[in-house]
């Protein structure tokens, strides 16, 4: 008897993603608010960077056309916390650049310091903005079009790391 319990019309994995995320940014307006992060503390913050709202440098895109890790510790500036993301000034290759990141596009948050972290799946993975690739059919003089392979990690709900570190993943996903 192994019948599948039924479709629930509560998004709680929606609602647990949103909580979690607003830990990120409870933490992230402390920092804020203090200007300073205590002591040993520092974030790095992972992020989609082709999902809406997210602002960073073409070269940063360029660079980094999926995914972006950023180190919150000695050398940031301008840090603002909204209800639905942040903004940061950091330095990359000594070129100061303005970041703006929604919450939404957060995949992984982690302190070392004090080994947590929280793993996320991207929400509105849907609406990325991707360059569209070239039809195979329309390249010139017969050559193939290139395509490229996109992997994904995929983490089991509620894993705990085996190293006793404090680390929580959550990996929601939908039925249809």
């Amino acid at each position: 008897m192994s019948e599948e319990p039924p479709e629930s019309l509560i998004p709680y994995d929606e609602i647990v993603q949103e909580a979690l995320r607003d830990v990120v940014g409870r933490v992230l307006g402390e920092v804020e608010l203090t200007g300073v992060l205590p002591g040993g503390h520092h974030f790095y913050i992972t992020f989609k960077t082709r999902l809406p709202g997210v602002s960073i440098p073409k070269h940063l895109i360029e660079r980094f056309p999926e995914e972006m890790t950023i180190v919150i510790q000695h050398r940031f500036w301008d840090l603002k916390v909204e209800d639905q993301g942040f903004s940061v000034g950091l330095s990359f290759g000594g070129v100061p650049s303005t970041l703006r990141v929604p919450f939404a596009a957060v995949t992984q948050f982690h302190d070392p310091a004090v080994e947590f972290s929280l793993t996320f799946q991207a929400n509105a993975a849907d609406d990325l903005v991707e360059e569209p690739e070239a039809p195979e059919n329309d390249s010139p003089q017969g050559e193939t079009g290139k395509k490229t392979g996109k992997a994904s990690k995929k983490v089991a709900a509620g894993e705990v790391a085996d190293d006793g570190s404090n680390v929580v993943s959550v990996d929601f996903t939908r039925k249809k």
